[in-house]
Formats: C-alpha cells, structure tokens, sequence
C-alpha cells in the first residue's frame, strides 16, 4: 500500500465505557404507555452484549506473533556530485523521509550549473507487517510487500532481525510464505474461520504501520465478500479498523485470538485511513499457505471456460426462472475439463460440487479451491431444466488455452429486419477487412443501424454472430431462421453468441417493440 500517512484517533475507550451506563439507563427509564393503553408491538433492538471493556489482554496475548518486515533491494539513485551523500533512509510515509529529502535538495548544488553524474548503485527499504502461523518459523505476510527484494528481514516484537528464506509466492492472491531460523522461542497464532464472521463483530488489526513498530487497532467488521477488482479471487472483508501504509501482511483477529484475515488494502481519496480496509479472509489464505509452505507453489483448479454474468434478460430468454443467476458458459475450451466433463456453450452453471453459484465471480473461486484431479458433480441449466454433470477438476495452467473453430460456407449480405443489423457470411475479402482468424466462423456483422436493439447492446462490425439461442449458425439465413422461430414463439429476446477481438460474450437482443430498427 504505497500511501502518505494520514494519523486518525477516536474515543473508543470512552465509548466503550459509557455503554453499561446508555443500557442500564434505558432500562431504568419505564417505557410510555401508547395511546387508548393498547400493547406497544413496535419491534425493539436487541441489546448489545459482551462488549470489550478493554483490548488489552488480547493484545499483549498476540503482539508476540506479529512481525515487522523489512526488505532491500539494489536500485540505482543519481547524485549531482560524486560526493554526495545518500539520502538517509527513513520509514516510507513517517515524517522524517519528507525532512530529509527537503534538506538534502536545498543543499546540493544547482542542477543546472553541474553536469549529470553517472547513476550508482544504493540500497532501498520498504517496511511491511506479518504474523507467524507455526512456531517453526513460518511468517505470512503479503506479496507485495516482499516483490522484488534482494534482502528480507523478520523483525520480533523483541526487536530481534532475522534473515528471512522466501518459500513461495501467489500474486493472485498476494501471498507469501517466508521461513525463520533462530533459537529463540517463537509465538505462533492460528487461522480461524472467516465464513463466520458476520457483518457487525469487534475485529483487531495489529501491524507496522509508517515504520512504528507493533500497533494496534479495533474496529468492526464492516462487509463481507468485497471485490476491489484485484483479481478474479477477491472476496476481501471490509473493515473499519485503522489501516495505513506498513499494515500490509499483518494480521486481522477476532476476539478469539484467531486469525480472520490478512490486511491486504486500502480505499481512501486522501492516502490514509479512512476506515475502509479490506483483508484477504483466511479460509481463502490457509489453503494457499499451506501449499506455499508445502511446495512452493500453488495448484488451483481449472474448468477451462469462459464465462459471464446471467442477467435478467438473458434468464428470461433461457426459460431460467429467479432472475440472474449462476455462471453463463460463454465457451467451453476444447479438450478443457468443463468441455470433456460434457458442459457446452449456453450452460449456466447453478451449482459446483454442492455449492450454489450465486453470481459469475463466485465460480472461479470455487473452482480453484476444490482439489485437482477429484472429479465433482455440476448442476447446469440446459434446454429449460436443471441437469447434473460429472466433471474432473483440471490444474489450472500457467497460459489460458484457446478454443478452435472452423470456417462456415457463403452467401450474401442479410438484413436481419427488426434488430438493426446486416450480416454477411465469412468469406477471404471479409475476413481480411475485419482481421478475422483463419479458422473464425459464423456470421459477421456488416452494419449497425444507429439506435437499433443492436446498437444499444453495442455490436460493431467485424463482430461474429456464433450462436443463436445456443444453436450453431454458419449461414445469415441460419441467424433468420432461428429469430423467426423465436418470434413464432412469442419469445421477447434472442440469445446471441458474439465474438469479439477480446473474446466470446452472449447478447440478448430485444425481437419486440424495436425503437428505430428497419422493418
């Protein structure tokens, strides 16, 4: 978190303590009558109970296993003079490193006036937090704030530095796992489990923040399952506690002493805390922990699909009732596990292995948590009704694979009358005005009527119509046919595959009621 420091304080401790006086006095005070003497059945808030009276005693039980971390990596500086000396170096975002660079560019020399010195080699530092998880010596911390380091150090709460082994990293999720060796007793805390922690509980951050060594703050839980669009893994808890630059990697605990997170994030327009920190949940962290530790590397499952959110429309056009829901399966890669497992393009993908797929982004997350290899049941929505498939969970490869087609027959250019669109058949001349693939087919897209069904779902030219209503199309009069069909059928959409440059993505294109189409 590369953020200037920003210092926040609260009245926590006189909030907490005046809370058995706000109960104890609500309580004193008789409640009024209503009118007419009829029952008051308004509902009542429930009391808040087991409310800390101090933090103390779980913090001096945890400061132990919390570290500072420290890195160093070569980096060249550029001196006006030979002489020069470096800049001194102080914790990132503490006050002593705006000091320090202001003195030293009022003493040195006019740029202008001396010539340019060659760039020399100096050390840069960057401080970070973790938290020991075996009393090994196995530290957690993030990867980000490891990247690139020459030099790792752990930093006790006894003020003890211990030359650090880096055992493995997962940028995905921005975790790294770092091993100590020293005779001294270590402290170890264990992971909890964060799929319990509800929206409301008292949580502890404990850290390094600016440089200043072990601190501590409270807060709650502010939200659960936060994507701050860092990966296709975010499920981040939001949380109020006091979060600054130097936090990254260390712990987030609950009041059990476990460990429920790892603060990872910040959201503030200002560059410090505002009380919007996010934390990766531990039951995602424990197992790629685990696998660092055990291999250094991490093996996620694989379906091998391409995929995208199911919309309302799209679930009316599917028959699917209950609105957007689960995975739509833009295109199923050949040879992939999804493909090979029997899941097709236009499958939506409702459960995996007995876990229910509310939204797109919650599939890839359970899919690379299941176990490689283990084969699980699927349950997809196809031709109007739920089917249950059985597939082997592949190992998630280090380049997504591409999916091949092959080139269709031709015809001549088509209106497609109602939707704002003029098709043509893949032919040499179209496929090198639009650049397509050599083994690209469908229908391609000549013109967009301005204001048509078509242009509102932002279809361009050069777009490729692969499927209608999850049928293979080759031909425009294959597209005419289908939509003909559908409108036979009383149907309001159409479901169209299109692919783009950037990949595959289902349309649905309103058949009725069309504002500025050609008839």
């Amino acid at each position: 978190m590369r953020l200037p420091p920003v210092v926040l304080a609260g009245p926590l401790a006189a909030l907490l303590a005046a809370l058995p006086m706000v109960a104890g006095a609500q309580q004193a005070l008789p409640a009024p009558p209503p009118a007419g003497g009829a029952p008051l059945n308004a509902p009542q808030a429930e009391p808040m109970r087991n409310a800390p009276s101090s933090f103390a005693p779980l913090a001096r039980q945890l400061l132990p296993a919390v570290v500072n971390i420290s890195t160093t990596q070569n980096a060249q500086a550029r001196a006006n003079r030979p002489d020069a000396p470096d800049l001194p170096q102080a914790p990132p975002g503490s006050p002593f490193e705006e000091f320090f660079r202001d003195f030293f560019n009022r003493n040195r020399p006019n740029g202008q006036d001396q010539p340019q010195q060659p760039q020399r080699p100096r050390r840069a530092q960057s401080l970070g937090s973790g938290f020991i998880v075996d009393a090994s010596g196995i530290v957690v911390t993030n990867n980000h704030v490891i990247d690139g380091a020459d030099e790792i150090n752990v930093i006790l709460a006894d003020n003890t530095s211990i030359r650090a082994e880096l055992l493995g990293t997962d940028p995905r999720t921005d975790i790294a796992v770092l091993r100590i060796k020293t005779d001294k007793p270590l402290h170890a805390v264990q992971f909890g489990e964060s799929d319990s922690a509800q929206v409301g509980d008292w949580v502890l951050a404990i850290g390094n923040p600016f440089g200043l060594g072990g601190t501590v703050t409270a807060g709650i839980v502010s939200a659960r399952g936060r994507d701050i669009r860092q990966g296709l893994y975010d499920d981040f808890i939001q949380t109020d506690a006091a979060i600054n630059r130097g936090n990254s990697g260390g712990p987030l605990f609950n009041l059990d002493g476990k460990v429920v997170g790892i603060n990872t994030a910040i959201y503030s327009p200002t560059g410090g805390s505002i009380g919007i920190g996010f934390a990766i949940p531990s039951n995602l962290a424990r197992n790629i922990v685990a696998q660092l530790q055990e291999g250094g590397k991490v093996r996620r499952g694989w379906l091998g699909v391409n995929i995208q959110q199911v919309t309302d429309e799209i679930a009316e056009s599917l028959g699917l009732s209950g609105g957007g829901r689960g995975a739509l399966v833009a295109r199923a890669q050949e040879d992939g596990p999804a493909a090979k497992g029997g899941i097709r393009n236009g499958d939506v993908v409702l459960r995996f292995n007995g876990q229910e797929v509310r939204e797109m982004r919650n599939l890839p997350r359970i899919v690379a948590d299941t176990p490689v290899g283990r084969e699980v049941p699927v349950v997809v929505w196809r031709d109007g009704r739920e089917q249950t498939l059985q597939v082997t969970v592949g190992e998630l490869p280090s380049e997504p694979q591409q999916a091949a087609a092959t080139p269709g027959p031709q015809s001549r250019p088509t209106e497609l009358s109602g939707l704002g669109l003029r098709v043509a058949p893949i032919s040499p001349e179209v496929r090198e005005r639009f650049s397509l693939k050599p083994e690209q087919r469908g229908v391609v897209i000549m013109e967009v009527a301005p204001g048509s069904p078509a242009a509102e779902r932002e279809l361009r030219p050069g777009d490729v119509i692969v499927e209608v209503q999850q049928e293979r199309v080759s031909t425009p009069q294959e597209v005419q046919q289908r939509l003909e069909a559908l409108r036979r059928q009383n149907r309001p959409t159409a479901l169209l595959l299109i692919e783009t440059a950037q990949g595959q993505r289902f349309v649905p294109l309103r058949l009725r009621g069309e504002r500025g189409s050609p008839g």
